[in-house]
């Protein structure tokens, strides 16, 4: 039979076709919708699922980073007991690795003024050698940063001509500036450079400086810390720095360091002299180093 000889649809029947066709349509589109419901829903869940992953992860790492630690440890090969690593003409001054008791350094009964000076161990002139500089530095300290990159060069041009020494001694005097105590981490994560790769040290320090994040925030983690290390060219020292090797020494240097009245960073001394403080309050660093230069020609 040819369409044209089809019994032609009454048109009841053709409305009653229509009628199914926008059933089924209807249908599709119902189908579809309660798809994209549970796709969304489903999508919502796993989004929230990340979210508290995230926020445990985040928990977990920052009450990792602030656990108690303990108060005796090891020094690192090249460091002294106050936490300095000597720079010289010669590289770092090579030292016998020691042993730091926190729980032996006597608290401070009183916070001394900002910018009074500190009587800081093994800082005064020694007879017959280069000035010695010794400086208190935090790594997230802004004003330290503003420290080394003007006075940084300087102070290594002395130290290749053998007139001076500068000798760091990194603390987490600002571990309240950062939510993972990262003064205390990125100083021990020097300190871990400082043991296995002490020729890259002071390139260690300076990236730190570069890299400096804000105060107030989580600052680097770990990992950086440790990849930073691996871009000067140090032995790796992710092991080191998970295992917070040397959080006990810089526990013990910060802490020796607020007893003698080092309450602020940078804290600088020139052959026992403190910069900015005391009867040389007033003279700007470059002075005060050329003025230790020149008492010392005359001796």
């Amino acid at each position: 039979m040819t369409p044209a000889q089809e019994p032609r649809q009454s048109k009841a029947e053709r409305t009653a076709q229509a009628r199914e066709k926008a059933r089924l349509i209807r249908e599709q589109q119902l189908k579809k919708e309660k798809r994209n419901k549970l796709l969304l829903i489903w999508g919502v869940v796993v989004a929230a699922v990340l979210v508290v992953g995230i926020v445990v992860w985040s928990i977990m790492a920052t009450n990792a980073a602030n656990a108690p630690i303990p108060n005796q440890g090891a020094t690192p090969a090249n460091a002294n007991v106050h936490g300095g690593a000597v720079l010289t003409k010669d590289g770092v001054l090579a030292q016998p690795g020691s042993q730091v008791d926190a729980a032996s350094i006597p608290t401070p009964t009183a916070v001394p003024s900002q910018g009074a000076v500190a009587a800081a161990p093994s800082v005064a002139a020694e007879a017959g050698k280069p000035v010695k500089v010794v400086a208190y530095v935090d790594f997230i300290c802004p004003v330290c940063k503003n420290f080394e990159s003007t006075y940084g060069s300087l102070l290594d041009q002395h130290v290749k001509d053998g007139s001076i020494t500068v000798e760091y001694r990194p603390i987490g005097l600002l571990d309240a500036h950062s939510t993972t105590n990262y003064s205390s981490r990125a100083a021990a994560a020097a300190a871990c450079v400082l043991n296995v790769s002490p020729e890259k040290y002071q390139d260690y320090f300076k990236a730190l400086y570069a890299q400096q994040p804000d105060e107030n925030g989580p600052g680097l983690t770990n990992d950086k810390l440790s990849s930073i290390a691996k871009d000067v060219g140090a032995k790796d020292i992710s092991q080191c720095v998970n295992d917070k090797t040397f959080r006990p020494f810089v526990l013990a240097v910060t802490k020796e360091a607020a007893s003698v009245g080092v309450n602020g960073t940078p804290t600088v001394f020139v052959d026992g002299k403190q910069y900015g403080a005391g009867a040389d309050a007033q003279t700007d660093f470059p002075t005060l180093l050329n003025n230790a230069l020149a008492a010392k020609a005359k001796k």
